[in-house]
């Protein structure tokens, strides 16, 4: 089995930054694209940022500039770093990795449980 665990939101003023962790473990043979998704109260889910194994990135047009996605393939971990953050970034952030496990030929998309981060005054 894989796991995914996502670390380190909390509450933050705006205009403050926060870091999120996500640690891939289990069964893993490798990893291809690590993702962070967010969902607010009542809204979808959305894309905020991916990271290739190669590190290319992408980022949705609403934290260029203010996001940094990036990743450690040796220990199968990607982080968010986020700055200047804005009440409309609140929201549960989701990390996602497309995983290939051992005596797999196939990469399967695994989800953390989801970390809040809440931008408030």
């Amino acid at each position: 089995q894989v796991q995914l665990v996502e670390s380190g939101g909390g509450l933050v003023q705006p205009g403050g930054s926060l870091r999120l962790s996500c640690a891939a473990s289990g069964s893993i043979f490798s990893i291809n694209i690590m993702g962070w998704y967010r969902q607010a109260p009542g809204k979808q889910r959305e894309l905020v940022a991916v990271i290739t194994s190669g590190d290319s990135t992408n980022y949705a047009d609403s934290v260029k500039g203010r996001f940094t996605i990036s990743r450690d393939n040796a220990r199968n971990t990607v982080d968010l770093q986020m700055n200047s953050l804005k009440p409309e970034d609140t929201a549960v952030y989701y990390c996602k990795s497309a995983v290939r496990r051992y005596a797999s030929d196939y990469y399967r998309d695994y989800w953390g449980q989801g970390t809040q981060v809440t931008v408030s005054s």
